[in-house]
């Protein structure tokens, strides 16, 4: 028993030894603030992290989703920049739980494509950005307020609609008609202008053109009011179109002009300005429902910031295209005097407002 003791006490001797020597081989960790009070009363040094953006409760608590989202422009466009900070925004803002799939350079069809896919009831398309106008032929009677000529006078008066109450119920509105999709936030592309593959000087140049449309009535009634024939093409063929005849000109804003290069095939563009190219970015009531609360607020909160993303580049975007269209010896014609142009456009604006005359008006008065 003694022998026993002995032998206890020299092996709890040699751990205390051992410990020590542990101690002093990780002293620098040990030693570190951690053992202090302050450390201890530190949830405010990590609160910060804590709230930024709530993405580690939503990386950890949210279901990993990926929603596929078209976009009939190339990347380097206005609207193009504008989805890629939408998805860089909404990633980061859900946590990494939410993954956009951005399909760009219309890869997924035109406009009208992508929303009978997601209208048909396909699944294999959640998101997408369109233009105000393509929600016309699709009960989108508010957004058909948005594509009638000469609307919006200038970006101030666009922007100033765009971040108002009444924007909200626009977007909400087929939603509520039970379509199946709704709007996230509005953006802009710049104004639209026409181009030809002959001299455009005038509208008179414009008389007896074959222009390429999209079906919509509101396009359709426009062209025939200059007195030129609507043709509808896919936007997708529109080059092919221009080079081998089947139309004479179109019209788009300068940005998707020169990115799509039509500049090669139609080098004449007058800076007519009829619309500005409103657009906006939805998605399927069902890929919306199946998002959880925070999800859904870091889609919104994705929205705001890429919606004033889109007005801080758009104009310096658009004048920057501009001068490098004349640098290369694009024949652009600069409009003076809008009269005649709105004086064509008169019955077509009139036909497609006097239901709506109303809503039409408040859209007006935000112009200062």
């Amino acid at each position: 028993m003694k022998a026993k003791k002995i032998m206890s006490v020299i092996l709890a001797g040699a751990m205390t030894l051992s410990l020590a020597a542990c101690g002093l081989s990780s002293a620098p960790v040990a030693e570190a603030p951690v053992a202090e009070a302050p450390a201890a009363e530190a949830p405010a040094a990590e609160a910060p992290a804590a709230e930024a953006p709530a993405a580690d409760a939503a990386a950890a608590n949210d279901p990993a989703v990926t929603l596929v989202m078209a976009e009939v422009n190339p990347l380097d466009t206005i609207v193009g920049q504008m989805d890629s900070k939408f998805k860089e925004e909404v990633e980061k803002l859900s946590g990494g739980s939410i993954t956009i799939d951005l399909q760009a350079s219309g890869v997924l069809g035109s406009e009208n494509d992508v929303l009978d896919s997601i209208l048909g009831g396909a699944g294999t398309i959640q998101m997408s950005r369109i233009s105000a106008f393509a929600l016309t032929s699709y009960g989108g009677e508010k957004s058909k307020l948005l594509s009638i000529p000469y609307t919006f006078k200038d970006r101030d008066h666009f922007w100033a609609f765009a971040t108002s109450d009444l924007a909200q119920e626009f977007l909400n509105e087929p939603s509520e008609k039970g379509s199946g999709i709704r709007g996230l936030f509005y953006g802009e592309e710049g104004f639209r202008h026409f181009f030809g593959v002959k001299p455009l000087e005038s509208i008179d140049d414009l008389a007896g053109l074959k222009i390429r449309v999209s079906n919509d009535p509101v396009m359709n009634g426009m062209v025939e009011g200059l007195g030129s024939s609507p043709t509808v093409v896919d936007f997708g063929e529109l080059y092919s179109a221009l080079s081998s005849g089947v139309v004479d000109a179109a019209e788009q804003p300068i940005a998707n002009y020169k990115s799509n290069a039509f500049n090669e095939v139609a080098n004449n563009l007058i800076l007519d300005g009829h619309t500005l190219g409103a657009v906006q970015v939805i998605i399927t009531d069902e890929a919306w429902n199946s998002l959880t609360p925070a999800q859904q607020d870091a889609m919104m909160e994705a929205s705001k910031i890429a919606s004033a993303y889109c007005r801080e580049i758009s104009e310096e975007a658009e004048n920057k295209v501009l001068d490098e269209l004349k640098a290369s010896g694009c024949n652009v014609v600069e409009v003076t005097d809008k009269t005649p142009w709105q004086e064509a456009c008169k019955k077509v604006i009139e036909e497609n407002t006097s239901d709506q005359a109303e809503l039409y008006q408040q859209i007006l008065d935000f112009a200062k």
